[in-house]
């Protein structure tokens, strides 16, 4: 299965960070702290935008459903 780049359920703040961590398969904290350090040097305004950009644009995170067994293109019945 693919993965997909989506908000963390283990949520901080807007669940951004957490999930690029869960998405690339590392610490969350290391990502937050990466984060934290350059806003900090880039002078807060760039990357807190793109930060909450990425908040607006990245879904939110959803369970794996029971029945995502269907071949892709085939119908689920309920």
């Amino acid at each position: 299965m693919q993965k997909k780049l989506t908000k963390s359920k283990d949520k901080v703040f807007l669940g951004v960070c957490g999930g690029i961590a869960d998405y690339l398969g590392v610490d969350p904290t290391m990502i937050r702290l990466i984060a934290v350090v350059l806003i900090a040097c880039t002078g807060f305004f760039p990357l807190t935008i793109i930060y909450l950009v990425a908040a607006v644009i990245m879904p939110d995170y959803q369970e794996p459903s029971k029945h995502d067994d269907a071949v892709d293109g085939e119908f689920k019945e309920k």
